[in-house]
């Protein structure tokens, strides 16, 4: 099973990322122009005076051509905006700690949700701003505003800028991600590879609803976390993260996440659907993190406790072939006060069966709401037994 790349904040710097172009310009002839004393071979034109005729006959006509998507380009695309993450350089050691300098770590996009007051509120990826130490939101008029990170979440790559609102006009509206259909054109604006490329658009359509991707969050190469995204084949590049994905009517349906950085696959961009981002965002806006249940115990996937130790220490059945471990307990919680016991094997909460860590969370995190008892299935010394436990906040 593959994972899934994050539509990385782009790393590098501008450099001389634009001097292939000279390349290319060297080798176009320009075509249609008249330079001034060209003999005709009986005298000198006076081009200053003379009629100008095209060899065809065709005349230049000038035309602005504007399309659905031009439109709605032109009434969104400044809700969106360039997320910089500063970070202080690694330290030379003989450097003094006083000459370290903040420097771009990565830049990202971002999209204005909301103006309220004397603020503006921005949403963007979780890994957008991980890390930093300062945070600045540059406009699309290239206007650059210092940005608090009021909240983010690590499981949803969601989060939450506040910056002056004084020179933000243009909001973006939230559509119903519910809704969508497989074919359903769409549009993604940001910044792939930093901001020189500001504001770029790209076309797709929608290529699936509710797709499910594995996420290894903490980099150890086990799956943390199933993201529910959107699949879109509108281009969604490094830089792209935290940026909008549209549809026809100007509404923001999804925050472009991730794409499947394979050399064998094009065109699969991953989103956020909105419909799951706006309670996230609502929670980092208003409380700087998002409130989920919690047991209060630290738990291993059965599938990674070998063989013989399920048989001589958890004495579990040959047919339990899946479950959570619990390593440890922490005492005062919901699962000390309910009974649970290091070395229990959870199989099964509320009517879903457990068989990983992952089940686990999703159900703690997606079914069940802080305060409320479940009950949880488990087989300790062989035996299988019921126990009730009330789910406090995570910490």
């Amino acid at each position: 099973m593959g994972y899934y790349k994050s539509a990385e904040p782009n790393k590098g710097r501008k450099g001389h990322f634009l001097s292939g172009f000279g390349g290319v310009l060297a080798g176009v002839v320009l075509a249609g122009t008249i330079l001034p004393g060209i003999s005709d071979g009986d005298g000198v034109f006076d081009t200053a005076n003379a009629p100008v005729e095209t060899v065809s006959g065709l005349e230049s006509v000038s035309k602005v051509v504007t399309t659905d998507v031009t439109e709605t380009v032109d009434a969104t695309s400044a809700a969106v905006v360039g997320v910089t993450n500063m970070q202080t350089a690694r330290q030379n050691p003989f450097m003094q700690s006083s000459e370290a300098e903040s420097q771009e770590a990565g830049v990202g996009s971002g999209v204005i949700y909301k103006k309220e007051g004397d603020f503006a509120y921005i949403v963007t990826n979780n890994h957008v701003v991980e890390g930093a130490e300062d945070v600045v939101v540059t406009m699309a008029d290239g206007t650059e505003l210092p940005a608090e990170v009021l909240g983010a979440d690590v499981w949803t790559d969601l989060a939450v800028l506040k910056v002056e609102g004084k020179a933000i006009d243009t909001v973006a509206n939230f559509g119903d991600s519910s809704v969508l259909k497989a074919g359903e054109p769409v549009i993604a604006i940001g910044n792939p590879l930093g901001l020189q490329f500001s504001g770029s658009v790209t076309t797709g359509v929608i290529s699936g609803t509710e797709r499910s991707v594995p996420v290894d969050i903490d980099g150890d190469g086990a799956v943390d976390w199933q993201a529910e995204v959107l699949q879109t084949d509108a281009a969604i590049n490094p830089g792209n993260s935290g940026g909008a994905l549209i549809n026809s009517e100007g509404q923001v349906i999804g925050i472009n996440s991730m794409k499947i950085a394979q050399a064998s696959v094009e065109g699969i961009g991953l989103a956020i659907p909105i419909n799951s981002a706006v309670p996230i965002i609502e929670d980092l806006e208003q409380k700087g993190e998002v409130e989920r249940p919690a047991l209060g115990v630290t738990i291993i996937d059965l599938g990674r406790v070998p063989a013989q130790y399920r048989e001589a220490q958890l004495e579990l059945p040959a047919t339990v072939e899946g479950g959570v471990v619990v390593d440890s307990v922490s005492p005062g919680s919901g699962a000390a006060e309910g009974g649970l016991e290091s070395g229990d094997v959870i199989v099964k909460m509320g009517d879903e069966a457990i068989e990983s860590v992952l089940q686990l969370r999703q159900y703690l995190y997606n079914e069940v709401e802080i305060g409320e008892t479940i009950s949880i299935t488990v087989y300790r010394d062989g035996e299988q037994q019921t126990l009730q436990v009330t789910l406090a906040e995570s910490l």
